[in-house]
């Protein structure tokens, strides 16, 4: 019989609460671990509004002494990301559903343990076109750039490309 996790030994001494959270798989979320908005904010400038995604920090934001921050997105039924693009790395791992991914001039269709990799300064938009929701982790450095919107000639480039095209919500 598996023994549920309980904070013994040293370890707990030293650390408080962070070092474990439950997962609550019917509602998609840790214990501890607020649900908050995507952004405070729609975006200004061609591509970077966005429907019905939210955002839990699971990890790096709570006492963590880490240098990146561990981070689930879950966007609804015709829901999606802004399209922008930033300096820093993502590592990103799709948990539920399924969705379409924009990396650069291509796109993915996602499944549960897909890994992502967004490189620096490359477009990107996650997309919910199905009706169930679609979840992942992304994982980024702690210290990191705001995102930025695509130049007129990026987002006409995706526009010209009919794989990005038919996935963009810009």
């Amino acid at each position: 019989m598996a023994k549920s996790p309980t904070r013994d030994g040293p370890a707990a001494a030293a650390a408080p609460a962070l070092l474990f959270r439950r997962f609550d798989p019917a509602a998609f979320r840790w214990d501890g671990v607020e649900l908050e908005e995507y952004k405070l904010h729609q975006g200004e400038h061609p591509g970077m509004g966005w429907r019905d995604i939210t955002r839990q920090v699971v990890a790096g934001r709570h006492g963590e002494p880490c240098s990146f921050r561990v981070r689930y997105f879950e966007v609804g039924p015709g829901g999606h990301s802004s399209l922008e693009k930033h300096t820093h790395i993502h590592i990103v791992m799709t948990l539920r559903g399924r969705g379409r991914v924009i990396i650069g001039d291509e796109t993915f269709a996602t499944q549960p343990f897909d890994v992502m990799y967004v490189p620096p300064d490359t477009p990107h938009q996650f997309v919910n076109d199905g009706d169930e929701p679609f979840g992942f982790l992304c994982i980024v450095d702690a210290d990191r750039d705001r995102p930025r919107p695509l130049s007129p000639e990026e987002l006409a480039r995706l526009r010209a490309n009919p794989a990005t095209a038919a996935v963009m919500r810009a």
